[in-house]
């Protein structure tokens, strides 16, 4: 079954009160290093997977994308996007990502930011994006990092006084879903190796083109502390080859 959490009035109210719910893309801190790595968007016909609140489908046509479609499985995701966008070139599908169907070629970039830790089958995603890619299209996106998804509690080892001791690292290998919490609510995440996503990629045809664990900044050091003592992030580029 096809997870919706954000659907849910009081998960929803938590999420829309999050830095980047309200903030928008310059409240994410992994915005600058994800923009660095998306292509020139001028002319190019976009798809977001997992949309959200339509940040990054505004951003692309505001750089000059030619249309975007935003794709998201939550009805209030969506009434948020469109009470947020004044553009005809923006088109907002209520629609899970696993049943997304485009025509071959249909796009020249898809991207996706902190969704497909939400899905199960992250290979057919992969083979979807590269058929729906126009050769030459670039797929990029963002997940939680794996070292944070291994165990479900994902969250710190802590000490005597609450001191954050380290960051527990378990059962690295074995795959599949984790009841986590998040919004103080239970959230299922599918947790990956970087092997099997990057695999995954390859697999489908992509070449990968660049990699990111988002590595701090002084300004992220100042806002986020310790969240640099382990990777948070993965942040994938990767290419369709043109034929």
């Amino acid at each position: 079954m096809k997870q919706n959490k954000y659907d849910e009035d009081g998960f929803f109210a938590n999420y829309s009160q999050m830095p980047r719910s309200i903030g928008g893309l310059d409240a994410a801190g992994e915005w600058r290093e994800f923009r660095a790595m998306l292509p020139e968007l001028t002319g190019k016909r976009v798809l977001d997977l997992g949309c959200g609140f339509g940040w990054h489908c505004r951003y692309a046509r505001e750089h000059g994308a030619s249309s975007v479609v935003g794709v998201d499985i939550s009805a209030n995701m969506l009434e948020r996007a469109r009470a947020m966008t004044i553009d005809p070139a923006i088109e907002y599908r209520q629609l899970a990502m696993e049943d997304i169907d485009f025509a071959d070629g249909e796009f020249d970039v898809v991207l996706s930011s902190l969704a497909f830790h939400y899905i199960e089958d992250f290979a057919d995603i992969c083979r979807r994006a590269y058929r729906y890619l126009a050769p030459g299209g670039a797929f990029v996106f963002s997940v939680e990092h794996p070292v944070f998804t291994a165990r479900a509690a994902q969250d710190w080892h802590y000490g005597a006084d609450g001191e954050r001791l380290h960051w527990p690292l378990d059962d690295y290998h074995e795959e599949g879903a984790r009841q986590a919490r998040f919004l103080d609510n239970d959230v299922v995440k599918y947790h990956r190796t970087v092997s099997t996503q990057l695999n995954a990629l390859l697999a489908a045809g992509f070449a990968i083109t660049e990699l990111s664990e988002l590595p701090p900044t002084p300004e992220l050091l100042a806002a986020w502390k310790d969240e640099f003592r382990r990777p948070m992030f993965l942040l994938v580029a990767s290419r369709k080859p043109v034929e």
